[in-house]
């Protein structure tokens, strides 16, 4: 575990380096500004992705105010890689990360001392999915066929729990890492089904391109249900900037309420603010936040809900599928500070 500490600190360093020189410059900026700039928390945060209909009420409560409602300014950075959020949240080099549940439970595995402090998707994204024309009428029926996964141990283990919970063998199951390019491997049919792909993006990217789909729910089929994006800080940020933590969640909450109420003028501020590297299509942008929001909170466990029984119960199938030890624990892995 220490091995794998050290490396993770080692792998920072690059990218510390770059948001070090970023957050200089909008220091200089700030200081400019007078005094009562300098008076605010300051909290960074790093998404899972480029920004997409899940990140909006991010930038709602940025374009609103609601960040400097609280008295908080908020740096809001991009991940060169996929694994960059966790590392430097881990390394104390931004203060949050948006991230997965299951990563979470992952690096805490390894020793990682960081902690989710609210959710943001309170449902798994990440679903089976399939032509809706495939003669596959369940996950038994995957015996001798392929399925496409993108680079997680995670998602094999959810597609064997399925298949084996369904009645079949997922010994019988054959497994291909694609990477990113899910939704060839599924169009081109050189795989039966996909394990990876989102439901709100590669779904209704498929469909966009003239390819139906159906898809089987991890949750139908004795897989507990995770929750699909947290945000995440180290046990150290927690501890130390809690006050910060709770007014940045508190504006993010409010941003969340103003995209229930307000979905399509939500979506031109998130349009707004999309990377000139990977453009947003309003079509699917739009779709996509129609899947997300009914996923995201509710009158039953609302906006930023954490509980210790979906923890355990996710926890135990990890390790159940050893994918994690026994020593990761439900009340460490998160705090509720979203009062």
């Amino acid at each position: 575990m220490k091995k794998k500490w050290l490396g993770l600190l080692g792998m920072t360093l690059v990218a510390s380096m770059v948001l070090t020189a970023c957050g200089a410059n909008k220091d200089e900026a700030t200081d400019e500004t007078g005094a009562a700039e300098s008076t605010k928390d300051k909290v960074s945060i790093m998404l899972d992705w480029y920004p997409n209909a899940v990140h909006s009420n991010i930038y709602v409560a940025k374009e609103k105010g609601y960040f400097d409602d609280e008295g908080v300014e908020v740096e809001i950075h991009m991940p060169s890689d996929a694994n960059d959020p966790l590392k430097l949240a881990a390394a104390d080099k931004v203060d949050i990360a948006s991230s997965y549940q299951t990563q979470l439970l992952l690096s805490r595995s390894e020793g990682i001392p960081i902690q989710a402090i609210a959710s943001n998707v309170q449902r798994p994204l990440d679903q089976m999915m399939l032509k809706k024309d495939s003669e596959i009428a369940s996950p038994k029926d995957l015996e001798g066929q392929t399925v496409g996964y993108s680079s997680s141990e995670v998602r094999e283990a959810i597609v064997k729990a399925m298949v084996k919970n369904d009645g079949g063998d997922p010994e019988k199951v054959s497994f291909v890492d694609v990477g990113f390019d899910l939704i060839p491997a599924i169009a081109t049919d050189r795989v039966s089904a996909i394990m990876g792909g989102y439901i709100n993006h590669e779904l209704p990217l498929l469909e966009k391109e003239g390819y139906p789909i159906k898809q089987f729910l991890q949750e139908d089929y004795g897989v507990p249900t995770s929750q699909e994006l947290v945000f995440v800080a180290s046990e150290k940020t927690v501890k130390n900037k809690q006050a910060a933590l709770e007014k940045f969640l508190r504006a993010v909450k409010r941003g969340q309420e103003e995209v229930v109420k307000n979905p399509e003028a939500s979506l031109k501020v998130l349009l707004d603010h999309a990377n000139e590297d990977s453009p947003l299509d309003p079509e699917i942008e739009k779709k996509s936040l129609e899947t997300l929001l009914p996923l995201m909170g509710d009158e039953a466990e609302p906006y930023g809900y954490q509980s210790e029984e979906q923890y355990q119960a996710l926890i135990d199938w990890m390790v159940e599928q050893s994918l994690i030890d026994d020593s990761v624990k439900a009340k460490e892995s998160f705090v509720n500070i979203l009062k």
